[in-house]
């Protein structure tokens, strides 16, 4: 056969007429020992780790005793890529922190680590379409440029072909945007969900899934600049119905994960992170309102237990507060519905009491929020109301109002962070480590 590889390790034995060598093609994190003559080449450059070689020989079963199940004879060498002295990947495993410095960043995927997450993601994300297209979902790709802001924030980085003009502008003045590439302001999408509402209002169930990106000013190792969102919308559903598919969906990736890829999650620092997934996957969530939540944490302050951030009504549910649920409370996932209105945004549906909107976070062990979602406002009057109420134009979402304005129809949807799903799995601490290369607010862009 014939073998394309990066060597791991590698030893001169015999007093340097053959070499052990453990070569890893990225496939799987199993390494394929090859025994090397020297008579066949230069042990000093195959043996040197991160060298790339291409080679042929025999699989043959080793001796009785020994801890591989095959291993290649090497009868020909078609390739040796040299590595400089310089190499910085050590044999032994680096840490996270290590990994995550700059100058190792183009060259993590090498890492048993890195290359595990790497697998990891792509069993999550052919899962993910798996689990959309068995449910006869349609597959929808929404504009990455936008003019509409989905989350009513403002943390939107801008598109824009006028940066000269920008910096020559003193005095308060202001840009005009009407001589710019799009004759008006645009951004980079913060989310596919409102262009895949109008989608959804015509073909019946669609997702998205794809990058978004989020100008937050957050140093935290949650927070990402770019990062990519899984986003269905499902037809004639309510709260409830919407609650079942995040369920549906949460378990579906979690068992793929525990059938696909347990020698990859073994590799992780995080033992527990396999028999979590079998938790997740066979334990139907726990469901509160946000105002059970909310008396939950209340009574545990009483009982001696110590927030940073503060408990009641009305706060928007800070990542102690979910995994106290999650993990001392109830110790599974939990659904929390039912937010007040003024936390929430302008699309979601409000509920008879005007409070509050029925909105959903599924949460996590371990992880925190993992899916927000919702019951679309459907309702002409209502939304229109709502946007005004959050001091938002109503001009860039008239397009968005015409939904409701020609053939509404109830219908909701859900976001989910793929970096964050990746998260859950793993159970690592920091979601720029799923990156190839981090785009946290500080770190460098690669090329």
């Amino acid at each position: 056969i014939r073998v394309l590889g990066w060597v791991k390790t590698g030893r001169e034995q015999g007093k340097g007429t053959f070499a052990f060598l453990e070569v890893n093609d990225g496939s799987c994190p199993a390494n394929l020992q090859v025994i090397v003559d020297s008579a066949m080449a230069n042990l000093g450059s195959l043996v040197a780790t991160g060298a790339s070689v291409k080679v042929e020989g025999l699989l043959v079963a080793p001796p009785v005793g020994k801890k591989q199940r095959i291993e290649l004879r090497l009868e020909k060498v078609l390739h040796v890529g040299p590595v400089d002295p310089a190499y910085p990947i050590p044999k032994t495993q680096l840490s996270l922190e290590v990994l995550r410095d700059h100058n190792h960043i183009h060259l993590r995927p090498r890492t048993n680590m890195i290359s595990a997450i790497i697998r990891i993601r792509d069993a999550l994300a052919f899962a993910t379409h798996s689990f959309f297209h068995e449910n006869e979902f349609r597959l929808i790709h929404t504009p990455i440029i936008t003019t509409s802001d989905c989350e009513g924030a403002g943390e939107m980085f801008r598109v824009t072909t006028m940066v000269g003009e920008a910096e020559k502008l003193k005095d308060g003045k202001k840009i005009d945007y009407a001589a710019d590439f799009f004759g008006r302001q645009a951004f980079l999408t913060v989310s596919g969900q409102l262009q895949l509402e109008t989608c959804a209002c015509a073909v019946g169930d669609v997702y998205t899934f794809g990058p978004s990106f989020r100008a937050e000013h957050s140093h935290t190792s949650r927070h990402l600049a770019e990062f990519w969102m899984v986003e269905p919308e499902i037809v004639d559903a309510d709260i409830q119905d919407v609650m079942n598919w995040a369920e549906a969906y949460v378990k579906y990736m979690s068992q793929w994960l525990i059938d696909k890829c347990c020698d990859d999650m073994e590799l992780m620092a995080d033992k527990g992170c396999i028999d979590r997934l079998r938790m997740v996957a066979s334990t139907p969530f726990e469901r509160i309102s946000y105002t059970e939540a909310v008396k939950i944490l209340e009574e545990a302050v009483k009982g001696g237990k110590k927030f940073d951030n503060k408990v009641e009504w009305g706060i928007d549910l800070a990542s102690e507060h979910e995994r106290f649920l999650t993990e001392n409370e109830f110790q599974k996932p939990v659904i929390v519905y039912n937010y007040p209105k003024g936390i929430k945004a302008f699309y979601m549906r409000l509920n008879d009491d005007s409070k509050t909107v029925a909105a959903m976070d599924v949460l996590v062990p371990k992880v925190g929020e993992l899916i927000g979602g919702s019951q679309r406002e459907e309702r002409y009057e209502v939304i229109k109301e709502r946007i005004l109420e959050m001091g938002l134009p109503l001009k860039p979402y008239e397009w968005y109002l015409d939904l409701r304005r020609f053939g509404t129809v109830k219908h909701s949807g859900f976001g989910l962070g793929f970096e964050q799903c990746c998260c859950l799995r793993p159970a690592l601490t920091t979601l720029e480590t799923l990156f190839p290369s981090q785009d946290t607010q500080e770190e460098q862009i690669c090329n």
